[in-house]
């Protein structure tokens, strides 16, 4: 067994988790098994509990002109602690000249072909090429006394997605509804999810920000500028999408969105407090409760359509929540879930709450048109809901973001249409079910594509069934939604900003650390 180690330099946290997902993609092209493992150091402080303005997401596992003196300092204060770099990885606007090279390797005691350049490029999918050109995977084989073992990087399928990401013109628009949307790493999973979903359908994404606390009446009185600004976003959209979160700021607004997009027929996903958002206000919409509420907002309240889990603690939050992989049954097979997860008999999916739909109030929402498809194993835990009207109104209290990929997008980011619904292929990444006109890459009652030709290819694209986690399965040969397949795994990215300087330090006997927010260990394996 090998060990990488991938540590920042001259700005924490910007940079690495990219170069780690990159070196790690480049190496499974090798040929070789690659583990990742993310390490967050905190002391005295329980991470999940920080505000994301603090920490950027909270990503759950299943388990669960350039200038060289700042590289030189970091490397410096690297070897000072008895580590010493075996190869730099260097952020920058543009490739670094030859002088600029030899003078870091000369200070830094690292070899001139070591000193990799990330610059700026269109998008973070053109890193792993830019390390492959570069040839840093042979640095790295070199010293692991790899080089006679691993072949040469297959990236064919890689360098097809990139190519199709780079030329996308037929946008669709995401209203995402959230608390946070002043610091989109917030969300950098959903994000993510619908990246890859938009990219299977051949979309460019745009997503529109929307404050959640802009669509209340109170802001229509204090700024009405916000106000209308937001409310238009909202109507531009061509789906809603209310992400998790915590506490009751912006609350109000996310029950009018979700109205909005249930009285308008307009795609709809809630994930996690997004889904009791919808229940709340279908309570108090349809079913005339008026102070229908969460417990977490309203702890008084008379009606409360989400409560605290009873086997949650108020005191210790973070090491109660439901967490990690949980397997949701599906309880109705003859619904738009079930059918985009293949019409499989169960789904596992990573969780993140305390707070849950009162299974007392079940009968009576049911009974008013909402319908609680999917369950935990006890049926009393509600998972999926979905209201049948509607051409797509669905709530999950897992997180589906968190395994979407790179050319497997989660189910239920990559949209669905009915077979009697083929001349308007309603499937804006899946969120949007209802946006995008491209039904090759639409599951139908049978969790399979089309096949409309003899080939099994649909417009040059092979035919893709689902997976039962929600992926799609790769098929052995031919290709996948236009990108070649050669078997060679995939692994998301996370952000890639503008740093002046990044350290790569390999050495046999550290972990491979990945600190992308969105890369788990299956990620790489």
């Amino acid at each position: 067994m090998k060990y990488v180690l991938v540590t920042g330099g001259v700005v924490s946290g910007l940079g690495k988790g990219v170069t780690a997902s990159s070196i790690g993609l480049i190496l499974q092209a090798c040929g070789l098994r690659v583990t990742s493992i993310k390490i967050d150091p905190y002391l005295n402080t329980d991470a999940g509990t920080m505000s994301p303005f603090e920490h950027g997401e909270v990503f759950v596992l299943d388990d669960g002109g350039e200038k060289t003196k700042p590289t030189q300092h970091s490397v410096r204060v690297l070897r000072g602690q008895g580590l010493t770099p075996n190869i730099l990885a260097c952020r920058s606007t543009k490739p670094l000249e030859d002088n600029v090279k030899a003078k870091l390797a000369q200070f830094c005691h690292v070899p001139a072909e070591n000193i990799v350049t990330l610059y700026d490029v269109p998008n973070i999918w053109h890193i792993p090429l830019l390390l492959r050109d570069q040839n840093a995977h042979e640095a790295i084989l070199k010293g692991f006394n790899l080089l006679g073992v691993a072949r040469e990087p297959n990236l064919r399928e890689w360098t097809a997605r990139t190519e199709i990401s780079a030329n996308l013109h037929d946008p669709v628009r995401i209203a995402m509804v959230g608390k946070y949307t002043g610091l989109s790493d917030a969300y950098l999973s959903v994000l993510k999810a619908l990246l890859h979903a938009s990219v299977a359908c051949r979309r460019k994404l745009v997503v529109d920000w929307v404050a959640a606390g802009d669509l209340e009446d109170v802001t229509a009185a204090e700024a009405p500028a916000a106000y209308k600004a937001a409310w238009d976003l909202l109507k531009g959209a061509d789906g809603v999408l209310v992400p998790g979160g915590f506490g009751d700021r912006g609350v109000q607004g996310k029950i009018l969105a979700a109205k909005y997009a249930r009285e308008n027929k307009v795609p709809y996903l809630g994930i996690c407090l997004g889904m009791q958002i919808a229940v709340i206000e279908f309570a108090r919409s349809v079913l005339g409760i008026a102070d229908a509420n969460s417990t977490e907002f309203d702890s008084e309240t008379t009606n409360p359509c989400v409560i605290f889990m009873p086997e949650g603690s108020k005191t210790h939050m973070g090491g109660t929540m439901r967490l990690g992989s949980r397997r949701t049954y599906f309880k109705v097979t003859d619904c738009k879930s079930a059918k985009l997860y293949g019409n499989v008999a169960f789904v596992d999916e990573r969780h993140r709450h305390r707070y849950e739909v009162n299974p007392d109030m079940i009968s009576q929402l049911e009974h008013a048109g909402l319908s609680f498809v999917g369950r935990d194993e006890t049926g009393r835990r509600m998972e999926i809901v979905e209201l049948p009207t509607h051409p797509y109104f669905v709530g999950v209290q897992f997180h589906p973001e968190y395994k979407s990929r790179p050319g497997k997008p989660s189910a239920l980011f990559l949209g669905y249409v009915g077979p009697g619904d083929r001349s308007v292929a309603k499937l804006a990444i899946r969120l949007i079910a209802a946006a995008c006109r491209h039904p090759n890459t639409i599951p139908q009652i049978n969790g399979h594509v089309p096949k409309p030709v003899a080939n099994g290819t649909s417009n040059g694209r092979v035919t893709v069934k689902a997976h039962q986690n929600g992926h799609a399965f790769k098929p052995s040969n031919g290709s996948l939604n236009g990108v070649y397949s050669n078997g060679n795994g995939t692994l998301s990215m996370a952000r890639w900003r503008s740093a002046r300087g990044l350290v790569f330090g390999m050495k046999l006997d550290f972990e491979f650390l990945n600190d992308t927010a969105g890369n788990s260990k299956e990620d790489l394996a």
